[in-house]
């Protein structure tokens, strides 16, 4: 279990050593040196949607040219959207490296004939921390809850708000967007379980930041229940049910699932 915990203590080191930081979730910013990056310096609003596309299929294989083009600009014609996508992507390179001699390659972003690419191992990005912290808290939550605790935390500190909300009605960024809000919302109700008997308060504020995202969230409302409970505090457990009745009729027309129904009974059941 030393090995994973080195794992975080490595994952924090790496935002230090990076030269470029990129934030996605809650506002899009990027530091260069530790310098934040000025829209001026952006420019064009296209520059910085191409980078914001090459971080959203930062997974996928190097992606062609075209298919890039394709999803950012479909609307303009070849000629077009090669321009754009010359003038975006010679922005980037003078965003992220400002003095690169002239006819070298680029340090950060990974050129194979008209393929294209994030050099990832370059660049810290939050989104791709949170993946990963998240992933080392799945692999310690069975024999080290303590060090998967700490990878939560971590995961969710970076959760600052939804992704690339500027793009919020691009297609290319909703399906990153909602997996990004699923896995954190598991992380956070995840690391609420965790903290029920042991920390009951903190296990109820990581629901309720939880439910701040998604104010429908089944599971956030149980967990509460459970941390009350825990805290003796009967009223507060009834009122969270009563709570997750209201919001889940009003927005699904659906009752609470048989295990919420089924805890209320047993808080009700418990003797003063």
């Amino acid at each position: 279990m030393i090995k994973i915990e080195n794992q975080i203590v490595n994952l924090v080191a790496q935002k230090k050593k990076a030269l470029i930081h990129v934030r996605t979730m809650g506002n899009f910013q990027v530091w260069r040196n530790g310098v934040k990056v000025s829209s001026k310096e952006w420019g064009r609003d296209k520059t910085v949607q191409l980078f914001q596309f090459l971080i959203t299929a930062r997974h996928r294989n190097s992606l062609h040219k075209e298919q890039i083009v394709d999803r950012l600009w479909e609307d303009n014609d070849g000629k077009s959207a090669d321009q754009n996508f010359k003038v975006a992507m010679h922005g980037i390179n003078k965003v992220l490296e400002p003095n690169r001699p002239s006819r070298t390659e680029p340090k950060f972003i990974l050129r194979q004939g008209i393929t294209y690419q994030l050099k990832l191992e370059e660049i810290w990005i939050d989104t791709e921390a949170v993946e990963k912290f998240i992933a080392i808290g799945n692999q310690a939550i069975d024999g080290a809850p303590e060090i998967a605790i700490k990878a939560y935390q971590e995961a969710i500190k970076l959760y600052e708000g939804i992704y690339l909300p500027n793009r919020l009605y691009e297609d290319w960024s909703s399906e990153e967007r909602e997996r990004l809000q699923i896995l954190s919302l598991g992380a956070m109700i995840t690391i609420s379980e965790l903290l029920v008997e042991k920390n009951p308060m903190e296990s109820i504020r990581f629901a309720q930041k939880a439910l701040l995202i998604d104010h429908a969230w089944e599971d956030a409302y149980r967990v509460q229940m459970l941390a009350y409970l825990q805290k003796g505090n009967r009223p507060m457990a009834i009122k969270t049910y009563k709570q997750c009745e209201k919001v889940l009729e009003e927005e699904f027309g659906i009752e609470p699932l048989p295990e919420t129904q089924q805890l209320l009974r047993k808080i009700k059941g418990i003797k003063s």
